[in-house]
């Protein structure tokens, strides 16, 4: 499911085009069918008292917390609390994937590497069979057929697989970062960004184009089962089950270059990062995407290499 491993740089360009969020495409049902069966594992039921998954390194002086986000929920979710709270309110910096830029300054950078520059309409790169599935998914999203055509089709993708979950009272803002960037304001601690938005954005922009159209053809195949995907995934999440979380996100990673960019190459760099952050005292929050907290090239798996080893938090 492909939503959950996307930079959170989306979010901020969707929410003031389309009300949106990150996410390329995703799986959704499909994928998930595929992972539960895979694991032997029935999607979870939504808990009253979330309490996802929630990692520690420490050593001497310097303590690092890891917590997997989710970068679009619906309002009302008491994820915060217990030892998440007692985590965060312990520590004295918060680091995310990307610190907020001014709204103004985030859709001069989406139009810069959003908006196709080659003078080729997106619906004339698609061959007929495929336009025509392009076209039918807008008309039954009630969008004209000619509402993404200045997008590059990465950015496309975006806006399409968004809409079914804003329509079901998915919220852009109601992101775990978006409380956790908040709670850090009102303390007034130091707020670290991994990436930036010209990065982050830069991962899709960068791909080259035949895959950026098969990412456009997948999310218009899966369109019709993104929201039952999503509530598997964040049920999932709610109930700490890492496992079956990490094979719904990697179910949706089969193409190596996206695998590469989006998972593999991002986490070595963070990796690095909480590496040489362990050589300063102190004690750290840090929050990413929880795809990268899973899985077999997961977050944890590469500072173990690093030989720093991360301690779940039972809770």
């Amino acid at each position: 499911m492909l939503r959950h491993w996307l930079p959170k740089a989306l979010l901020l360009p969707l929410y003031l085009t389309l009300t949106a969020c990150p996410a390329v495409q995703q799986e959704a049902a499909s994928a998930s069918d595929k992972a539960v069966t895979e694991t032997a594992h029935k999607p979870a039921v939504m808990p009253a008292d979330p309490d996802p998954a929630l990692w520690v390194i420490r050593d001497r002086d310097t303590t690092i917390y890891l917590f997997g986000t989710i970068h679009i929920l619906k309002p009302g979710m008491s994820w915060f609390d217990e030892a998440v709270k007692e985590s965060f309110d312990a520590s004295d910096e918060l680091v995310v994937e990307m610190i907020k830029p001014d709204p103004a300054v985030m859709v001069k950078i989406v139009t810069e590497l959003g908006i196709d520059k080659t003078g080729v309409s997106l619906r004339d790169k698609l061959t007929p069979e495929d336009r025509a599935d392009y076209e039918a998914a807008l008309i039954k999203l009630n969008l004209p057929v000619a509402a993404f055509d200045p997008l590059d089709p990465w950015f496309a993708s975006v806006n399409l697989s968004i809409l079914p979950l804003t329509r079901t009272g998915y919220q852009a803002d109601q992101g775990v970062e978006d409380e956790l960037l908040a709670q850090a304001a009102a303390r007034a601690i130091p707020i670290t960004g991994l990436e930036t938005p010209e990065q982050q954005l830069g991962f899709f922009d960068n791909l080259p184009e035949e895959v950026q159209i098969r990412f456009l053809n997948f999310t218009v195949d899966t369109i019709d089962e993104a929201v039952d995907g999503m509530e598997i995934m964040v049920a999932e999440w709610a109930n700490a089950n890492v496992d079956a979380l990490g094979e719904l996100m990697n179910a949706g990673l089969e193409d190596r270059i996206l695998y590469e960019t989006l998972l593999v190459n991002r986490n070595a760099n963070w990796a690095e990062w909480v590496d040489q952050r362990m050589e300063k005292p102190g004690t750290v929050f840090l929050a990413v995407g929880a795809g990268h907290l899973a899985g077999e090239s997961s977050l944890q798996a590469l500072l173990a290499k690093k030989g720093h080893v991360a301690e779940r938090v039972k809770y």
